[in-house]
């Protein structure tokens, strides 16, 4: 489990996210491990940023932040990406269990 602890870090007030994601999925959920990633599948369709807004506004939703605290570190065009998240407000159930297992 320690590769995927490396996949969510909390760093001070800052969370960090190494995510594979799928787009184009019939619902918006965390969907467990993808190699050294955490997979989160959503809804946006890979067309013209869709994706990055869509995954922006989601995770800034279940955080409880501002969508302007949500920054895609890299990854910008491609499937796996990193993020961060400044200052959560509340931390995902299922991202506060990784959090845990890595404690």
């Amino acid at each position: 489990m320690a590769a995927l602890s490396q996949a969510v870090r909390l760093e001070g007030d800052v969370l960090l996210l190494s995510l594979y994601l799928q787009p184009k999925a019939s619902r918006d959920q965390f969907a467990g491990r993808h190699g050294d990633e955490l997979k989160l599948a959503i809804t946006a369709p890979p067309v013209d940023g869709q994706a990055n807004a869509y995954l922006l506004k989601w995770l800034a939703k279940r955080c409880r932040v501002p969508k302007s605290q949500v920054t895609i570190i890299s990854g910008e065009t491609s499937r796996h990406k990193r993020l961060k998240v400044i200052r959560p407000r509340e931390i995902p159930a299922e991202l506060a269990d990784l959090l845990a297992d890595s404690a």
